[in-house]
Order: structure tokens, then sequence, then C-alpha cells
């Protein structure tokens, strides 16, 4: 990293460290930012596709169910950006039979983003403060048995890291964050900001506080996911959104090298303005594909029941049916224990919802079946656009 490369406009200081390289720290937030008249427009077609995305989360009868599903596909999408390989498929696969060997190996590693997310979710909802410790503990759950490297989950890095080519050296990367020894101030006023940094657009929060948490990057690994993690429990703690509904690493993965550059660019020459631009594109983008998707699945849980009260009259047999929405796999154990059923009543149910076209058995075996929802799975994992059925 060369500090020539550091603008006047560059919203921090380029610090040499005691080892003789460059590092960058931030200044607190917030900046000083005037917007233009089309990025206020920018700004509101965000707002009103995040108000449209949170009606529907207040229309859906069953969030508990209908939510998981989102928190699973941000899961997958925020670890395939780190490099994991798990997709959506597998990662419900392995939430109906974790003990199949046949699993990728960062099947757990994704899982985890799962747990993390939800740790996170249920303290805001708590009425647990944003604080340090909050953080810390989402990246020990995010963190715990992973494996390589010295993840340290749940403490603060130990060292140097830099952002760049995997056999560079702190010279030659394109950034190196602020020394490993200096963290604590930069993060007391990133949690002040955190909490009270109210005033200005939701949309502009979250652009500000993502940069400023990965430009820290506090941690040795999983700053990225943690960052994006933190978009979410804002929206949640500041009552943006009532669900978990808006996941930005679809359009970060999808745009990934502008991605980047855009959090580069802002360091090295106070680009807020390009970057907050990004985020609110990708803010408009993503709540429309929730909402639509979040409507599609609403209509589609509403068929399933239907379709199941045809062919079943329990109660519990249709808590088999609104289960396949939090994870379309499903396994006679899992059938049973969802209907509190025995065992030969639950594979009844499964093998009525075979016969009504809802499930299909995938494994070809006498024993151990799996069932999918095809539907749904589909529905969750692919691309939509208001044209799709």
């Amino acid at each position: 990293m060369r500090p020539e490369d550091f603008q006047e406009l560059a919203p921090g200081r380029v610090i040499k460290a005691i080892q003789g390289h460059w590092t960058f720290a931030p200044h607190p937030l917030p900046p000083q930012l005037h917007f233009s008249i089309e990025q206020i427009a920018r700004l509101s077609d965000a707002d009103r596709a995040l108000g449209e995305l949170a009606g529907v989360g207040r229309m859906l009868p069953n969030p508990q169910l209908l939510i998981r599903p989102f928190i699973s596909r941000e899961a997958v999408l925020s670890s395939q950006i780190e490099g994991t390989l798990t997709k959506l498929d597998q990662l419900l696969l392995f939430e109906a039979q974790p003990n199949d060997i046949q699993h990728p190996a960062d099947a757990e590693e994704v899982m985890n983003y799962v747990r993390a997310a939800n740790f996170g979710l249920n303290a805001i909802r708590g009425g647990y403060p944003f604080s340090w410790s909050l953080v810390e503990e989402v990246h020990r759950i995010l963190m715990e048995g992973v494996r390589k490297g010295e993840k340290r989950p749940g403490q603060l890095r130990d060292r140097a890291v830099f952002l760049g080519h995997s056999g560079q050296s702190l010279e030659e990367a394109r950034f190196v964050p602020t020394c490993h020894t200096q963290l604590r101030p930069l993060l007391d006023d990133f949690i002040l900001f955190l909490r009270d940094g109210r005033e200005l657009p939701p949309i502009v929060q979250l652009a500000l506080i993502h940069y400023q948490f990965e430009t820290i990057h506090p941690f040795n690994d999983g700053n990225g996911r943690v960052g994006r993690l933190l978009i979410t429990l804002l929206l949640c703690e500041r009552q943006i959104l009532p669900e978990p509904l808006l996941y930005l690493s679809a359009y970060f993965e999808q745009h990934r090298q502008e991605y980047y550059d855009h959090l580069l660019d802002v360091s090295r020459r106070g680009s807020w303005n390009e970057w907050i631009d990004f985020v609110a594109v990708g803010v408009a983008e993503q709540s429309r594909d929730a909402t639509l998707r979040s409507r599609r699945l609403l209509a589609m849980w509403q068929q399933y029941r239907q379709r199941a009260s045809e062919v079943l009259r329990s109660t519990s047999a249709l808590r088999i049916v609104d289960e396949l929405f939090a994870s379309p796999f499903l396994t006679i154990e899992r059938a049973a224990n969802i209907g509190q059923v025995t065992r030969p009543a639950a594979q009844n149910s499964i093998n009525r919802l075979v016969e009504a076209g809802l499930l299909k058995e995938i494994t070809g075996k006498r024993r151990y079946r799996v069932y999918v929802a095809d539907e749904i799975l589909q529905l969750l994992d692919a691309p939509l656009t208001p044209e799709a059925p």
C-alpha cells in the first residue's frame, strides 16, 4: 500500500506501523456529505422499495417459518463471497440430515452463519443494544469450528491483515487496515455511531456502517460476513423492516469487483457519493427481489396447504407441510418430530404428499430416504423476474 494513493479527501489517516508498512485508520463517522438531486431520487427509490418490503413482512401469517429460508439463502451467498462452495440446496439438505458424510466440507461453516444471524436477531429483538460484545459473540458463533488458519472466534485480530492477492506482501497489497494494536478507539467510535447515528437516511446509515466495519477489519477472518450481517441487524433494530427479509450479498456477489473498488475508492478519495449510490441501487434491487419472492412464497404456501388438506386431515400433517417452507428437504425422522407423531404416521403423511405431487424422493434407497419439495426449493434459489410464474 502506498501513501501517495490516498488523496486529501480521504476519510482517514495513513499511518506507518512499527513493522515498517503503511496502514489506514478511518476517521469517526459520520463524514460531511452533500447529495445531489439525482442521488436524493435514488435514495428515495430505495426507501420506497424498502417500505414495500416492510409491508409484505407485516402480512406474513407465519414469519418464523417463511423467514428462515431467507436467512439460509443469505448464509450461502455471503459465504460464497468469502470462497465457500456450499449451495443452498446443500445447506438445506445438511439441516435435514446433518450426519450424512457426503455433505460439503464447508456446510457446517455456512450453517454457522445461520446460527450467528439468529443469535444477533434474537438479541436485537430482546432489546439488547448494539455493543462490541454483541458483535464479538456473533463472530464467535460464525467462526466456531471453522477449518484452517488462526480464526480467533470472538476475539480481535492479533496480527496485520491486508486486502489483495494471495502471496502479496503488505507493501504490495491494495489496502492494509489499521494496526491490530490500535483497534479499540476505532471500535468505540464505530459502536457509538451504530447506536446513535440515526439522523441520516437509513440507506446512508447502512452504507457508512458497512464501509467503516470493513475498513477497520477487526477480526483475523470473517469480517465480510459479519459486516454484511450488521446490515440486517440494523434494519431490524431500527424497525425499518419488521422481519429480516433484506440481504445484500446477492448484489455484492454479482458486482463483486465493483463492490471492492467502491470501498477502496472511499478510503483513497473520499468517494462517499459513489459508494452510497452503489448501496442504494443494491437495496432497491434486493428489496424488490425479496418482495416478489415473499409474495410468491406466501402464495405457494397457501396452495400447498390447500392441496395437502385434500389428502391429509390432521393438523400435525399440516405442520409438516408448513415446515417445508422453512426447509424443503424432509426425512421420516424430521416429519415425525415436526408432527409429533410416530414414524409410521409420518411415513403415511409423506406418502400422501408424494401422491399429491408436493414431494418426491431423491435417494432411491429403501432406508434413510430423503424427500424434497422441488417447487419450494426452486422459488427460494432461482433468480426471479416480474414475468416469472
